[in-house]
């Protein structure tokens, strides 16, 4: 009696170190949400008049594909931001404006290729729009202004609306300056991968809101853990990925916890058999693991519950064996 007294104030305190912990947790999301989005709302709406504003001025768009995609045509834009600039000079003197052909320095294209739309801005700038998506459906569009002043300098990120949070400074560093075009697309990705790893996060939320328990993740989602609730047992699942490009997890923990003796016998399961042995050993669950590296986190979810049942009772593993 007394030991079972023990264990019921030990899950007491534990359970209110957890309530403590998810409060500061939640208080630290609602903070870096409206940290994140005060400082970017302004910018983002402001980028967004203008995207709006050069597309809406385009005499026409050309959609290409990725090996039209090249450096020969980033150089062709930054050229046209150039004679745009230089229009926009002499205009403000009658005399040289009227000097001034026409028809190529009217030419306002907008290209896209993949998620990208790329226009010139004014002020000899650049402007990137990334439109992110997840099964097929529309989400955050994001923006990166680039100032190319001449060709004798190099490009510079003037401005953007990439979460904080992101290592574009590092991006930059890296690659702008020797290959563009590629830290152009390297962006997209670390985007779309993004968009792709919260997404899957929110939809398990909505499926299995239910079942799942103590959600943490790191704020590009790069690092995930909870707890799915089961009558039986109790799993805990860790997900670690390699970069902010991978939408598959590389290091993947699924463990099976008997239920608390003070809450549950541990050897009755909802169906009543024997789960998880005399000894009540955590199991590490090797088939959820390997759904989790190679299938989405809602398809893998729903394998994990599928299989757990045989996967935590013995007698159904040993009367595989014995008939194969």
């Amino acid at each position: 009696m007394g030991e079972m007294d023990y264990m019921q104030e030990d899950d007491i305190h534990l359970d209110t170190t957890k309530a403590r912990f998810a409060n500061v947790l939640k208080r630290h999301g609602k903070l870096t949400e409206r940290l994140s989005r005060d400082s970017d709302k302004t910018i983002f709406e402001r980028l967004q008049r203008e995207f709006e504003a050069a597309r809406a001025a385009q005499t026409h768009e050309l959609c290409l594909d990725s090996e039209q995609w090249n450096d020969g045509l980033l150089a062709t834009i930054r050229e046209r931001v150039h004679m745009e600039a230089d229009r926009k000079a002499m205009m403000q003197s009658p005399q040289d404006a009227s000097m001034m052909p026409m028809t190529l320095f009217h030419e306002k294209i907008t290209y896209r290729i993949g998620n990208k739309a790329i226009c010139c801005l004014e002020g000899s700038r650049i402007g990137i729009q990334y439109d992110t998506s997840f099964a097929g459906e529309p989400r955050e569009q994001y923006h990166c202004v680039l100032e190319s002043k001449s060709f004798l300098e190099k490009m510079i990120v003037l401005e953007h609306t990439v979460p904080f949070f992101f290592p574009i400074r590092d991006a930059e560093n890296e690659l702008l300056s020797s290959n563009a075009v590629k830290f152009i697309d390297h962006i997209g990705d670390l985007l779309q991968a993004y968009v792709d790893r919260r997404e899957q996060v929110c939809l398990i939320k909505d499926l299995y809101g239910n079942q799942i328990k103590e959600l943490y993740h790191s704020l590009p989602y790069h690092m995930i853990e909870f707890v799915v609730d089961d009558t039986d047992c109790k799993i805990t699942v860790s997900l670690r990925y390699a970069d902010l490009l991978s939408i598959l997890p590389s290091g993947v923990s699924v463990v099976a916890w008997p239920m608390n003796r003070s809450r549950r016998s541990p050897t009755e399961g909802r169906t009543g058999k024997v789960a998880f042995g005399s000894n009540s050993a955590p199991i590490r669950l090797n088939y959820a693991e390997s759904a989790m590296r190679t299938l989405s986190l809602p398809e893998a979810y729903a394998e994990i519950v599928l299989n757990l049942p045989d996967a935590i009772d013995p007698s159904s593993q040993s009367k595989d064996s014995s008939s194969s």
